[in-house]
């Protein structure tokens, strides 16, 4: 129970396909359905449940696979994150560029500023694409009513929580938040009622 998230251009149908989980078949059948051309895949972090899909549908789709350097330690220890949670759901993803903080993702006309949030994972990002409203893809930084784990490698409370407080909780408020499980909320939502983000 994953969201995978397939961002298209209306114009000039480039796509982008952010944490491709598993079932890569039906998310290659939506990308046919959508009539997309996808140009890349990328991955929030490296936590098996984001990248479980990613090697099948580079195979399928001949497109490269980006993430955060601070990632990498993850995407080679896929086998033994696969062996901790006791599931398989595809090979390790080849590795073929990176992103930085501050880098802008080009999807046709859409841009995406790349926001560093570490806390979940070592190099966990966040993609904030400018609209009204606003909408950005955190994968599992924060969540409706909650945030993400902090207890696997690489995590830090007070690191996640810094970075929820400085980079996303910034954006105005009726920003619209994708989370990597669950339903979408807003930045003021999650600024109001969020109880994590109201501990001492």
């Amino acid at each position: 129970m994953e969201n995978a998230y397939i961002v298209g251009c209306e114009e000039t149908k480039q796509g982008v396909i952010f944490d491709p989980g598993d079932e890569a078949g039906r998310i290659a059948a939506e990308v046919e359905r959508l009539g997309l051309s996808i140009v890349e895949i990328i991955a929030t972090h490296a936590h098996i449940d984001h990248i479980g899909a990613v090697q099948a549908l580079k195979e399928k789709l001949k497109v490269p696979f980006r993430i955060h350097k601070n990632e990498e330690i993850l995407v080679k220890a896929y086998d033994q994150q696969c062996r901790m949670f006791g599931i398989q759901f595809g090979s390790e993803p080849g590795i073929d560029g990176f992103i930085n903080e501050g880098d802008e993702i080009s999807i046709g006309n859409l841009k995406a500023k790349v926001l560093l949030t570490p806390g979940h994972s070592p190099g966990g990002l966040c993609f904030m694409f400018e609209g009204n409203p606003g909408r950005v893809i955190v994968g599992d930084t924060l969540f409706l009513g909650s945030i993400g784990r902090t207890d696997l490698i690489g995590g830090d409370m007070k690191t996640l929580i810094g970075n929820i407080k400085s980079k996303i909780l910034t954006l105005p408020d009726d920003t619209e938040v994708y989370s990597g499980h669950g339903p979408a909320t807003t930045v003021g939502r999650e600024k109001r009622s969020n109880p994590f983000l109201h501990m001492s």
